[in-house]
């Protein structure tokens, strides 16, 4: 009886592991990080970049400092329509980063297109910057949403209040999701910018996706459970 009862409750474990596992498959997301080496991620400047605390670690130092922008681009190919989920932290709260993505990288490793930025605060804090294209840098400040029509004209609209990261130390959640011509972020679950890129010269439907390191004082950022899901 024992031994039957051990079974059963072996088998019971089992199936909630099971359907655990297959509840996180089911979602459709794909860990593109394994948490332990920067396998699948390529930077023209590997010194800057490294795993620290189960996390990929972004950091320019007075002995190492950065003096244009560097960008960690993954390597699984191009995103088009997506949803990526990730938690992030900047050191202390200070610096600037972001997630570069339907980019392309130049000739000197700079990232060209959008990117969902990464500040402690203020109107760059979760917006949509257009990198080095020409364009209004600045394209969906923190709270905003912006139209673009198709001859590059520029309407932003404030819809929500602006958002900050949490306290230094604690890890910030970042949701993605682009689909066709709209783009949304989210911060720790608050939407931050909406954008819909009807530009006929300016809109990038896919490209690389990378991490940014950017240029200027010494800071460190870190990126962790990077989950991406491609959209049919």
């Amino acid at each position: 009886m024992k031994v039957l009862i051990s079974l059963t409750m072996s088998f019971v474990l089992m199936l909630i592991v099971s359907s655990h596992l297959f509840a996180e498959d089911d979602d459709g997301f794909q860990s593109i990080f394994d948490g332990e080496t920067l396998e699948g991620w390529e930077a023209p400047i590997m010194s800057y970049w490294s795993v620290q605390d189960g996390a990929i670690t972004a950091q320019s130092t007075e002995s190492n400092p950065c003096t244009s922008n560097q960008f960690l681009v993954w390597e699984g190919g191009d995103v088009a329509d997506f949803e990526l989920k990730a938690k992030f932290r900047l050191a202390g709260n200070r610096g600037n980063s972001g997630i570069q993505f339907r980019s392309k990288i130049d000739k000197d490793g700079m990232g060209i297109g959008y990117q969902a930025d990464i500040l402690p605060g203020g109107p760059w804090c979760g917006a949509i910057a257009d990198e080095y294209t020409g364009r209004v840098p600045l394209m969906v400040p923190n709270g905003h949403k912006t139209i673009v029509d198709i001859d590059g004209k520029r309407t932003s609209t404030r819809v929500s209040d602006p958002i900050s990261l949490k306290k230094p130390g604690e890890w910030n959640d970042y949701h993605i999701i682009a689909r066709g011509h709209r783009i949304l972020l989210k911060i720790n679950g608050q939407q931050t910018a909406e954008f819909i890129d009807n530009d006929a010269k300016g809109f990038d439907a896919s490209g690389i996706l990378a991490l940014q390191l950017r240029s200027g004082p010494a800071m460190k950022v870190q990126f962790k459970e990077i989950r991406l899901k491609q959209l049919p």
